[in-house]
Parts: structure tokens; sequence; C-alpha cells
């Protein structure tokens, strides 16, 4: 059965000009020369097409967060690290986008998990004068890029809410250029920045709110180095509740007299798919596409990795944590957690779904660096519809001295709880009735006790869990700015 199909569809002109007609290369040669089209030569060499019909805030912030040349400090494909639509789950499940689209708010969240500095406007919080300066401003510069959420039909395009970054400016004839995601519709365009306002100053419909701008630049520190969260499973929001309301209620109403009964307390209620929140971040390769040996830059991030590992493990609240597992008799078993990381690995190197993969085996085996130093390989063999493909995952780890001799540490469940500990807000614990207690417990999860590098990645952690609990609360579209440690 035939099925109806488009190829692109014709610009509306007037009110848009074609980026690449005669008046368009003529606005652009204008702007050029007036210096608004500084930010362009970066959007543009990183320009990409949503790849599904409702990614276009996802391809936008995609264009915008590689234009900042931010290190996502996680793999996409081989051994390259890059922000692709597929990685920006942080704030909204990819199959929910894919289905529904995406809101400004949830864009903005995103933009904020992935790192980047935000400043973001709807049109009721801003006027047509500010959004012009603010316009000039990123326009003038390589360092600061403008994504923009409008109403199609405002120029007689086809469609509805729509997201896109602004690539330059004429200030001469009051134009911006919008770089379109949607390729396969419509070309880059130049707009009268009036009738973009116009657009913008419209109900989302899905929201209730209007749309706006956001300005978008490096930020003061990159992402996380080993830990993140996500919200890939839908499951996020009950672990989210739990740490924003049982375990404040727990430490109080209970009867705690000890920092082991109120780890004991936080552990035994916590979801058991909380380690589907909180993960280490691995670095993945196809065995077959790398050389046997580490290189000098895959050394160094692992180094960083261990680290931060290794900040872990000497907290003091690490060692309670550690003791009570023992207890209890938990066992992370890093092949387990090696195995699914090797299948979630595959399943971003070909695209496909993690539940068409699984893990026939998995070897852990130390490969030398560039300066002969040595690092921990896990190789797993990964199947699907058959075939078999080897998956390189690289391990960091630690070592201590035990009666046998020194002894490997690898990430596991231990020092993932204690990240998450860490990351909680101090006035989750306020309620401790104890005040000798209270106050030994905000010691070990004091942040001027913790060095540097760990420092970082804690308020990473912080800063992504005040997002969430804003998408969990539903409130990511009244609070658009960045959230405070």
């Amino acid at each position: 059965m035939a099925m109806a199909s488009l190829y692109r569809r014709s610009l509306p002109s007037p009110p848009a000009i074609d980026f690449s007609s005669a008046e368009g290369k003529l606005i652009f040669n204008e702007a050029l020369q007036k210096g608004t089209m500084e930010g362009f030569f970066r959007l543009i060499s990183y320009f990409q097409t949503q790849s599904e019909p409702a990614y276009c805030g996802l391809a936008s912030l995609s264009v915008v967060l590689n234009a900042l040349s931010i290190d996502p400090g996680r793999k996409w494909k081989g051994p390259w690290r890059w922000f692709d639509e597929s990685m920006l789950d942080c704030c909204e499940p990819l199959e929910v986008v894919k289905e529904k689209g995406i809101s400004f708010g949830k864009v903005v969240c995103l933009a904020h998990c992935s790192g980047a500095k935000v400043e973001a406007f709807r049109t009721s919080q801003s006027s047509i004068e500010d959004f012009r300066k603010f316009v000039v401003k990123c326009t003038s510069s390589e360092n600061c890029h403008m994504i923009s959420t409008y109403h199609r039909g405002v120029f007689k395009q086809t469609g509805t809410g729509h997201f896109s970054p602004i690539g330059g400016y004429n200030a001469e004839r009051d134009m911006a250029l919008i770089l379109d995601v949607a390729r396969f519709k419509y070309p880059p365009h130049w707009v009268p920045l009036k009738l973009l306002w116009e657009a913008m100053d419209s109900i989302d419909q899905s929201t209730g709110k209007r749309r706006g701008f956001m300005l978008i630049s490096r930020p003061h520190r990159e992402p996380g180095l080993l830990y993140t969260l996500s919200c890939k499973d839908e499951s996020w929001i009950d672990i989210a509740k739990y740490l924003k309301e049982d375990v404040p209620r727990l430490v109080s109403s209970q009867h705690v007299d000890s920092v082991d009964k109120i780890i004991s307390v936080v552990f035994k209620s916590l979801p058991s798919n909380f380690n589907q929140f909180i993960r280490w971040v691995a670095e993945i390769r196809i065995t077959e596409d790398t050389n046997q040996n580490l290189s000098a830059e895959e050394k160094s991030r692992l180094k960083l990795k261990q680290l931060v590992l290794k900040e872990v493990h000497e907290t003091e609240l690490f060692k309670h944590i550690n003791k009570f597992l023992s207890s209890v008799g938990y066992e992370d078993s890093m092949t387990y957690a090696a195995a699914k990381a090797c299948c979630q690995g595959a399943e971003i190197l070909s695209g496909s779904p993690s539940k068409e993969f699984c893990c026939r085996e998995t070897c852990v085996k130390c490969i030398k660096g560039p300066d002969d130093s040595e690092g921990t390989v896990v190789t797993g063999v990964v199947v699907r519809d058959g075939s078999e493909q080897k998956v390189d995952l690289l391990v960091p780890s630690t070592q201590t001295e035990c009666e046998c001799g020194p002894e490997a540490n690898y990430p596991a469940g231990n020092d993932v709880f204690t990240a998450l500990l860490l990351a909680l807000p101090p006035q989750t614990w306020s309620g401790i009735k104890d005040q000798a207690l209270m106050h030994e417990m905000k010691q070990l999860i004091s942040m001027a006790s913790l060095p540097t590098l760990l420092q970082e990645e804690v308020l990473h952690l912080r800063r992504q869990l005040q997002l969430l609990k804003r998408c969990q609360e539903n409130k990511e579209e009244e609070d658009l700015a960045a959230p405070a440690y």
C-alpha cells in the first residue's frame, strides 16, 4: 500500500527570505560587514538536521552545545565524545519527546543539565527591545548562542511550535537568521525581527505559557566526570520523590542514634532500581576500531575518573556506607555491571534499543598507556540478531592494601550511594532530633571537607537533582533559572 510522502516545502516568501537566495546572500554580506554574523560560523560548522519530526528542541540544543565546544564527558559513537539528540535524556525520556515534542522549560532544563550556562526568557518576561539587544549580543560573539521557540504560523509556514538556533542579525534591515533544524522542510531563512518576536509571543497549548528564547554559553565547569543522573527509566519520578520527601521524613521520624542507623534507614527504604537513576559514566569503544593500548587522551580521562573515585573512597561517609553494606552482605559484581554497560554502549554506538542486545561474556584485562601505566578494560561480547561484536569498557579503579597485597576497587554500589547522599541538599538532615548526630551528619556531607574535583562532581549531581526535582513537581515551566547550590 502506497504511503503519502513529502519532499520539502516551499518557503513562504514574504515574509521569510531564503538564506541561499540572491537577496539572502546580500543580507548576509551586509550583516557580516557590521559584525553580527560572528556566531554564524561556529553554528553552521555543527549545524544538523533533526533526526525525528519532534526533535527540533533536541537538535537545536545539540548544535549549540557542540558549537560552544562543551565536552559531554561521555562517548557518542566510536571513540568520539559529541552531543547528539540521543544523549539529551536528562529531563524528559526520549520516547516522550519523540511522541509529543518538548516544551521550552524542558529544553532549558536539558541545557542546564548538560553543563551549559543558560539565561532563558519568555516573552512575558522580556521586551522586543531587550530581545533585540540579546540577538545583537549573541550574533556578535562566538561564545554565546541563542535558541528561539516560536509558532510557525506567523511566518505562513506549516506546523505549530518549533525550535531553532538564531544564526545572525542584520541591524539595518532588522532581520534575524533562523537556522531551521527541520532542513527536510525549510532551508535557513531571514525573517523580520518584529515578526519573530510576534511568533515567540504566542501561547504553547501544551503548557499554557508563552514561548521565548534562551542564551547559551560555556559553563563555569564541565559536566560530571564519573557520575550522572538519568530519567531514561520512568522510575526516576519515584526515586526523585523518595529523595526529596521520604528521606527527610525517615531520618526525622525514626529513632536514629548513629550515622550507621541513618544509612540503614535510607538504604533499606531505597527503591530497588535506584541504580538506573544514578550511574557512573563509562568510556565505551568498539574493540576492533581501537588500538590495543590506551591513547594519551583516554589515559588522561581515565586518570581523572580514577582520581574522583579515589576521593570518594577516602571520604568518611564512604567508610560508613561500605561498612554498613558489608554488614548486610551487599555484593556488587563488576562483571554484571560491566555487561549492562557494554550493552548500553552497544546501543549508543549502533543507535538501536538496548533490549535488542545481550552480553554473552565479559573478561577483565589490563592494557598499557603511552607511558606504560596500566588501565583496566572489560571486554564484552555483545550479541544481536545472531551477530557478535566486541565492546571495550574503560574502567577507573583505585587500589587498597590488604593482607593479600594490593586490591583493585572499581565503581560499585557503595561509591554510587555515597555520591548520591553527598548530592542531597544539606537541609535533608535538618530533621534529625539528636543535635550532635545532626551536626556529625552535616560534617560528613559538608562540601568544605571535599577535595576540589569531588566538589565539582557533587555540585554537578546536586544541580541535576534540583533540575529533576523541578520536572517532578512540574515547575520547569515556571522556574527557568540556573539551580542554586
